[in-house]
């Protein structure tokens, strides 16, 4: 995923999205998630977990 892209997500984006733009599968970032570990700050929506996207580019280096 390039930085245009991940500079164009949406405020929240699902786990698979956030995976791809740090380059790992989404098997392994349930994983760190589940051991609290995963880089961005995830949202719980009932059984549906979202990646807030400001906290993505944070863990990315592309904070402004």
């Amino acid at each position: 995923m390039s930085v245009e892209e991940v500079l164009a997500l949406p405020a929240a984006v699902s786990v698979a999205t956030a995976a791809k733009a740090l380059g790992i599968g989404p098997d392994k970032a349930y994983e760190l998630i589940k051991r609290e570990e995963f880089p961005a700050r995830t949202i719980s929506l009932g059984s549906t977990r979202k990646v807030s996207t400001a906290s993505l580019w944070e863990a990315l280096g592309l904070a402004y």
